[in-house]
């Protein structure tokens, strides 16, 4: 091959390898701060009321490129042992075997399969949720509400708001019919901090380290 068919090629295909990097270098990695994320859920009690619920996020992960949602990705863990329904014996029977089970079923994963941007702020996030041993797709619409530094400039912070809703029964959890609504509705506010280089495994919490 002659040197200008190299230098051709090369031409080509440098362009393409500066395209891929810059891709690269605008997609960075979030571990989700288990500190200022939550998640809260409503079910109908009987008729009478729609009582709340909080959970935690475990750990997790966040890959964005906050101008490029194309390649945007996540996965993370929801401890379900540590339900808080406002009072302890409420909890121990949410936790029970008949219900959430979380002697078995600890936690409830979600990963993600891709994410259809709507406008500026707003997609909507499609997945897999693993709730109870069952795995069923779940949608959830949320908005990007801000990607920034902190405060103290010591974290690069993306915050999200999301809405959920799912179908308890799906997923086999289907005990108490006539007094346990089936529809639970889900909220959750997020917050993930940049850290391209930390494990993927590790949890991330900024308040600590934040304090003035």
């Amino acid at each position: 091959m002659s040197l200008s068919h190299h230098a051709r090629w090369l031409s080509l295909l440098l362009p393409l390898a500066m395209y891929a990097t810059a891709v690269r270098a605008a997609t960075h990695t979030y571990r989700y701060d288990t500190v200022h994320s939550q998640i809260v859920f409503s079910i109908d009690h009987d008729g009478y009321s729609r009582p709340f619920g909080r959970l935690h996020i475990v750990r997790g992960w966040l890959r964005l490129d906050k101008d490029d949602w194309s390649h945007a990705s996540t996965e993370l863990d929801i401890d379900l042992a540590g339900v808080d329904m406002g009072d302890a014996d409420w909890d121990k029977a949410v936790c029970g075997r008949v219900l959430l089970d979380c002697a078995v079923y600890r936690e409830a994963h979600f990963v993600s399969r891709s994410v259809q941007r709507t406008d500026a702020s707003h997609g909507v996030l499609h997945g897999t949720l693993t709730l109870h041993g069952v795995s069923r797709p779940l949608d959830i619409p949320f908005r990007l509400n801000r990607v920034a530094r902190t405060l103290y400039g010591l974290h690069t912070v993306a915050g999200f708001s999301a809405t959920a809703s799912l179908d308890r029964t799906d997923f086999g959890i289907t005990a108490f019919p006539d007094s346990i609504g089936h529809d639970v509705s889900v909220w959750m506010e997020l917050e993930a901090i940049r850290d391209d280089h930390s494990s993927t495994q590790a949890p991330v919490t900024r308040a600590a380290k934040e304090s003035p």
